[in-house]
C-alpha cells in the first residue's frame, strides 16, 4: 500500500515532538505540504527544518493549544500559507496524570477544548476540500489512546479524556460525513520515544516499565512511526468508507494476555 499526498494540505498540531513529528514527517515524506505548531520554539524549529527538507511548503508556529486565541491564529496562518486544508491532526495532549484541579484543568483545555477548538477553526476549509471531489475527502484525525476504554487509578483524567474524545469522534462525523469530511481516531498503546513518557519511566520507574512492556503480546512497544502509518491510511483513499471510527494500534495491549 502507497501513500500519495501531493497537492494535499496537512495540519498536525502538537508537531515537534514524538507521535506528533513523525505524522508531520509521514505525510511531507508522501508530498503533502504540512503546517505544524508547538509551545517550544526549539524543538518547533528543529522540525521545520526537517520538514522542509522533502522540498514541500511547510508552515509553523508557535502556539499553545491550551489558549483559544492561540488556535484561532494558527489554524488561518497554516491555510493562508498552505493554500487550504485538506486534513487535520490533533494530536496534542496535557498529559493530566494526577487526579486534581491541576490534572483535570491540563486534561480538558488541550486533549479536549483544543480538539474542539482546532476542528471549529478547520472546518470552513475543510467543508471547501470536500467539495473538490477527491475520493478521500477531507479528514480529521484524532489521537486518542488505549487509556480511554478501561479505567485508570494512575492517570484518570487522561484516561477520562480521551474517552470523551473518542465520544466526540463519532458526533462530529455524523455531523459532517454528508458533507464530505470523515473524522476518526487512532488509540495507540504503550509508544515509546526520546523525551516520551516512557522513556522517561524507564529510568524513574523501571519496573512499571518492564511491567508494561511484558504486558504486550508484540513484545515491545510501539513506535511513533508506527502511528504515523495508520494517520496516513486514515486520510487516504485506500480508507475512504472508513469513518467515525477508533482504530486501536497496540501491539495487542489490550487483549490483556
Amino acid at each position: 500500500m502507497s501513500f500519495d499526498f501531493k497537492h494535499r494540505r496537512v495540519l498536525v498540531a502538537g508537531g515537534s515532538r514524538g507521535i506528533g513529528r513523525a505524522i508531520a514527517m509521514h505525510f511531507a515524506a508522501a508530498g503533502a505540504d504540512v503546517a505544524i505548531c508547538a509551545r517550544g520554539a526549539g524543538a518547533l524549529e528543529d522540525a521545520r527544518a526537517d520538514l522542509a527538507a522533502h522540498g514541500r511548503r511547510v508552515h509553523a508556529m508557535e502556539c499553545d493549544l491550551a489558549v483559544e486565541k492561540d488556535i484561532a491564529a494558527w489554524v488561518p496562518a497554516a491555510a493562508e500559507a498552505l493554500g487550504g486544508i485538506d486534513v487535520l491532526v490533533n494530536n496534542a495532549s496535557g498529559f493530566g496524570m494526577s487526579d486534581d484541579e491541576e490534572g483535570w484543568a491540563s486534561s480538558l483545555a488541550v486533549d479536549v477544548m483544543a480538539m474542539v477548538r482546532c476542528s471549529r477553526a478547520a472546518l470552513p476549509w475543510l467543508l471547501k476540500s470536500a467539495e473538490s471531489g477527491a475520493p478521500e475527502g477531507a479528514s480529521i484525525i484524532h489521537l486518542s489512546s488505549i487509556s480511554a476504554v478501561r479505567p485508570s487509578t494512575r492517570s484518570a483524567p487522561y484516561a477520562a479524556v480521551k474517552a470523551a474524545m473518542n465520544s466526540y469522534t463519532g458526533s462530529q462525523a455524523a455531523q459532517w460525513c454528508r458533507q464530505g469530511v470523515r473524522v476518526n481516531a487512532i488509540a495507540p498503546g504503550s509508544v515509546e520515544f526520546a523525551g516520551g513518557v516512557w522513556e522517561q519511566r524507564k529510568t524513574d520507574n523501571p519496573a512499571l516499565y518492564e511491567r508494561t512492556r511484558q504486558s504486550i503480546p508484540a513484545g515491545r512497544m510501539g513506535t511513533p512511526d508506527e502511528i504515523a502509518e495508520v494517520a496516513l491510511f486514515l486520510a487516504s483513499p485506500h480508507a475512504r468508507w472508513i469513518n467515525g471510527q477508533v482504530l486501536t494500534v497496540d501491539g495487542g495491549q489490550l487483549l490483556g494476555v
